[in-house]
């Protein structure tokens, strides 16, 4: 498929000049030969690529420039061409979105050039955005708020790097997901993502993990064994809660850090790697290394890039987006139908202080997919689903007894609930319950039931 090239020009013979080189490559081209008619142009029928000018009759070129980026969702690239340009003009430019800068008389092999590289710098935009999408999808980072965008900037700007990131963060935040985001979208992506929780090992055993043993190295290692290090080589390894390591293991974690080599517990031998470590902890490492349980100088090895995580309560806002990400996903891996949320039900989700953050809420959607029946999760599904939820109290249902006057008892017994843990807020109750205010008030009336109103 052809690629279209739109040429924004007051001069008409320099639109047949360029549209002539262009076409004569294979492109689609079109022109325009005022601002207005170029952004007319772009909003009927988004090019490829605009070529546009700097002086043109009605706006100038960057201010066409500035009003695409601010209208267009997905703006075209933007080469700038200039008979007077000026470097002034051209950094503008840059920082208006363009992305590069041609001066009149354009030359024809320069032209064919630049707007290869523009396409080519286009098509690798939008595969990077779009793995970037799905990254942050699969590792739950789905939300608006400024916590959140803070975060996958971070990432963003972290993963192409060879630099070591420190995750902290409370325990449930997703410190492994991010990591593990990191390593997707960085250049050791084909490599393999190994990972260690360093947590409620003894020296002996974190440090054969880590660094491998040579057979006979202690008893029952009765063959040679890879630790994490080799098995990360080329790729990244992850060393989760890094503040639980064994002081003597810290010593040599920093040696292999700094000179990218180690030995085998047990052996002589040299093996060097090439590895990114990517360390998470729910600790404060600085008061650690003030109270002598981690090392100073470790830390600051670990701590090139620091990416904190936030709890989900400081981030409410993204409940709603997440929860509905969780729930399609739930119902797909566990071939149960598409379910929604129900407005009531996604505020009842961002009411929830969540203790154990996106880990709690992926326990808490993968229970409600599997288990309430209808297409719809209500508020009062998620209530009761919610750790420490208020329960009925009361007898066990009786053995005989007509229907009606059991159904009457539960339903005095969930009214009474409803209305105490609303405070004898009746709006409020009546609400939850589906009802309207009136019809709680003639339940409440006909049940006997005792309100504050």
């Amino acid at each position: 498929m052809s690629h279209r090239i739109l040429i924004v020009d007051d001069e008409r013979n320099i639109r047949t000049t360029l549209a002539r080189a262009l076409d004569l490559e294979g492109f689609v081209v079109d022109g325009a030969e005022n601002g207005a008619a170029g952004l007319a142009a772009i909003a009927a029928t988004p090019p490829d690529l605009v070529l546009l000018d700097l002086k043109l009759p009605d706006i100038d070129g960057l201010t066409v420039l500035e009003r695409l980026q601010a209208s267009t969702a997905e703006a075209p690239p933007v080469v700038m061409m200039s008979g007077h340009g000026t470097l002034d003009a051209a950094i503008r430019a840059t920082r208006l979105g363009a992305v590069d800068f041609l001066e009149k008389p354009v030359e024809v092999e320069r032209l064919l050039l630049t707007v290869r590289n523009a396409l080519k710098l286009s098509t690798l935009d939008r595969q990077v955005g779009a793995l970037t999408k799905n990254v942050e999808q699969r590792a739950g980072m789905v939300g608006e708020s400024r916590a959140l965008l803070s975060v996958l900037e971070a990432v963003r700007r972290a993963a192409p790097t060879k630099a070591r990131v420190l995750v902290t963060g409370e325990s449930g935040v997703g410190k492994e997901l991010v990591a593990r985001a990191i390593h997707d979208l960085s250049r050791r992506a084909g490599g393999p993502f190994v990972k260690l929780n360093c947590a409620a090992m003894n020296e002996t055993v974190v440090e054969s993990e880590l660094f491998g043993h040579e057979k006979g190295a202690f008893t029952g290692a009765d063959r040679r064994h890879l630790g994490r290090f080799e098995r990360a080589d080329g790729g990244t390894l992850f060393l989760d809660e890094v503040g639980e390591l064994p002081v003597g293991t810290q010593a040599k974690l920093l040696r292999v850090l700094q000179e990218g080599e180690f030995e085998r517990v047990g052996g002589s031998a040299s093996v060097k790697v090439d590895v990114r470590v990517i360390a998470a902890t729910n600790r404060n490492l600085v008061e650690e290394a003030r109270q002598g349980r981690f090392r100073e100088d470790l830390y600051y090895r670990l701590n090139v890039v620091p990416l904190q995580v936030p709890p989900l309560r400081d981030r409410r806002e993204d409940i709603p987006a997440l929860a509905r990400h969780l729930l399609q996903k739930s119902c797909a891996e566990n071939d149960v139908g598409h379910k929604d949320w129900s407005d009531d039900a996604l505020v009842a989700l961002q009411q929830h202080d969540w203790p154990g953050n996106v880990r709690e809420l992926v326990h808490v959607v993968d229970r409600l997919a599997i288990l309430v029946p209808g297409d719809v999760v209500g508020g009062a599904d998620v209530r009761a689903a919610l750790p420490g939820a208020p329960r009925l109290e009361g007898a066990a249902i009786p053995d005989t007894g007509p229907l009606y006057a059991l159904v009457e008892s539960f339903e005095k017994r969930i009214i009474e609930d409803r209305i105490a843990r609303f405070g004898g807020h009746m709006s409020r109750a009546a609400e939850d319950l589906g009802l309207e205010r009136s019809h709680l008030y003639k339940k409440v009336r006909r049940l006997g039931i005792q309100t504050r109103e």
